[in-house]
């Protein structure tokens, strides 16, 4: 009988030890967030420079399918193999420490939110699938932007040692460092410029791409149809990808708001001007018509309205 309870005894401890603990699990997520900042860290990084404007290498002429002439600014692999020319390749990981710890947080803090707010929502009965979707984005919401909160001045400090880069200044080093130079020159506030644009563009993303897909997986999508199942496993990602172009502007102001006025090139003038706020960074934006810039790594293009001819 004491063999039996002994052995019954291992194998509910082997059991036990097999479970991964939450422990576990928040330690396997902030590893494989770590992983993934850093193999992603030097995209991220080129698109930085691309937003605040710094183009160092020439673009060059070419011509459309329907022979329009254009100016194509270098892609991707042109601009980091400048960065490596200049830096060279651990120059395209600067900036990293801080999103690193900006991903560690934002995965800590989004694990012991979510909790709670599940505790929250077994209480509730929901009786309609869109009041389920509306629920559930208010959670999202506020996951995401107690999230931000939390994240955003180490995403102020990776932007800066980015944007370094342009003029080449040393102003912003280690985590440590730069959060003494930040609180030294601005106070708290400016671990927190570009707050509002951030967090606005990542409410509108949530809303308008659950209730987007909430909607056409329910009266778009026929029941009779034999693969609406896949089709509605795939919408809420297509339309991600769709409400993510829409609300990219709003990343954009966040992370030009972030640089600007702050001591380094890319933010003062000639190179950029002084906003006064993030809307007035929005509207010069616009008048230029460069909402969008930064948005493509590829195939970017400057049309050319006049070329004055090479012939003598």
């Amino acid at each position: 009988m004491e063999s039996t309870e002994n052995l019954s005894g291992q194998e509910v401890g082997v059991e036990q030890d097999a479970t991964p603990t939450l422990v576990d699990v928040d330690t396997a997520l902030l590893l494989l967030g770590a992983g993934v900042t850093a193999i992603t860290h030097p995209l991220l990084y080129v698109k930085l420079l691309i937003q605040v404007g710094h183009e160092p290498l020439p673009p060059t002429v070419g011509t459309t399918m329907f022979g329009r002439r254009v100016l194509y600014l270098p892609g991707f692999f042109s601009y980091a193999r400048h960065i490596v020319k200049v830096d060279g390749k651990r120059g395209l990981f600067r900036g990293l420490s801080p999103r690193i710890m900006s991903s560690a947080i934002s995965t800590v803090v989004r694990s012991k939110v979510k909790q709670q707010v599940e505790l929250l929502s077994k209480k509730e009965e929901l009786q309609t699938s869109l009041r389920k979707v509306v629920k559930e984005t208010s959670h999202e919401m506020i996951i995401q932007c107690l999230s931000r909160v939390a994240t955003h001045p180490f995403h102020v400090m990776s932007v800066r040692c980015m944007a370094q880069f342009v003029g080449r200044e040393v102003k912003y080093g280690g985590i440590f460092s730069c959060i003494v130079k930040i609180f030294k020159e601005e106070g708290v506030a400016g671990f927190y410029v570009g707050l509002i644009p951030h967090v606005a563009g990542e409410v509108l993303f949530l809303w308008f791409c659950n209730l987007l897909a909430h909607f056409i997986n329910t009266y778009a999508v026929d029941e009779s149809f034999t693969q609406a199942s896949a089709v509605r496993s795939y919408t809420k990602f297509v339309m991600g990808i769709a409400v993510s172009a829409l609300t990219y502007p709003f990343m954009l102001v966040a992370d030009i708001m972030a640089v600007n006025n702050c001591g380094l090139a890319a933010g003062l003038p000639p190179h950029s001007p002084i906003f006064k706020s993030w809307l007035h960074c929005w509207n010069h934006l616009n008048h230029k018509d460069q909402l969008f810039r930064g948005s493509s790594f590829f195939f970017r293009r400057v049309p050319v309205t006049s070329w004055p001819s090479t012939e003598e």
